[in-house]
């Protein structure tokens, strides 16, 4: 049997009137704001605070985007007749999105939390020299980045937590006994 001539074309046409009366699923963008997931990638945020200038980040990022400038500083001992003590001072954190991968390994690598993810992801710019964020742009993503998620209940305590709370109850046990050998005296 052949087939009737513009039966393809008909067929065409009833998929279209189909959809035509259909809602539309697609969501246009700058006005209407997609939903993220809550713990999203979109730009890394600096926590000035916490950076120790110890270059871990800027020595594993496979892309070299991170760039770290810092000088020496003398602080005055704690205590008469301690020593002196020299700690770094960060003078420059600029990380170069147009190079970024954003695979999270400076995040993941930094000992002191000063690097985390934002979930914003605008900060397209015309002219890709401004991609380099420098450390005050940085520290204004840090107000978008979301609080960690809780603890889970079940969970095991961490050693950490379990051995300082052991330590905590034994000063507090050895103060709870000072003063009972006092009035006894």
């Amino acid at each position: 049997m052949a087939p009737i001539p513009g039966s393809g074309l008909a067929k065409g046409l009833a998929v279209t009137l189909r959809t035509m009366t259909r809602k539309s699923v697609t969501a246009q963008y700058p006005d209407t704001q997609p939903e993220l997931p809550p713990r999203s990638r979109g730009v890394i945020g600096l926590f000035e605070e916490n950076c120790t200038v110890c270059m871990l980040c800027a020595r594993e990022c496979p892309d070299w985007c991170i760039y770290i400038d810092s000088h020496k500083e003398t602080v005055p001992p704690a205590a008469p007749g301690g020593r002196e003590r020299s700690r770094n001072v960060l003078d420059r954190f600029a990380i170069d999105f147009s190079l970024c991968m954003y695979c999270g390994i400076c995040i993941e690598v930094c000992p002191f939390d000063a690097l985390f993810w934002s979930p914003e992801f605008e900060y397209a710019e015309t002219d890709i020299r401004d991609l380099t964020h420098e450390r005050d742009k940085l520290r204004e993503w840090m107000w978008t980045v979301p609080a960690p998620p809780a603890l889970d209940p079940g969970a095991e305590e961490p050693k950490e937590v379990a051995a300082a709370r052991k330590t905590a109850e034994k000063l507090a046990a050895a103060q709870a006994d000072e003063p009972g050998q006092e009035g006894r005296a």
